[in-house]
């Protein structure tokens, strides 16, 4: 079972403990964290400088023009991607066809004479 993350400012505090001469054990108690929690957060601290690390993968490309994509492709199934394409070249997002194409893709539209949606 995947536990919830800690917040930012309770690592931070985690931090300022242990840099003050606090064992993991008094952190681990005064804080309410389990001590592996403790150490592993005090390690990462020391190898990264940081308790925030970006995560991993690429960002999402059309995180905002996703549903409108697909909102347009339910409507016209025999639009064509460069057609798809002129809209976010307007507004002045440029995407590449393939990257739409993955979008829709990913929304489980597929082909354009076939192309099934599930309502969201």
């Amino acid at each position: 079972m995947k536990s919830k993350e800690l917040s930012v400012e309770l690592r931070d505090r985690i931090v300022l403990r242990h840099r003050s001469g606090e064992e993991y054990q008094n952190i681990s108690a005064a804080l309410k964290v389990p001590k592996n929690t403790v150490a592993s957060i005090i390690l990462k601290w020391e190898k990264f400088g940081t308790t925030t690390l970006p995560r991993a993968g690429l960002l999402v490309k059309l995180s905002n023009q996703r549903r409108a994509l697909v909102r347009e492709v339910i409507k016209n199934p025999m639009v064509t991607l460069t057609e798809l394409q002129s809209p976010s070249v307007e507004m002045g997002e440029p995407s590449r066809s393939t990257t739409i194409s993955v979008a829709l893709h990913k929304s489980r539209l597929h082909g354009s004479g076939q192309m099934e949606a599930t309502p969201q």
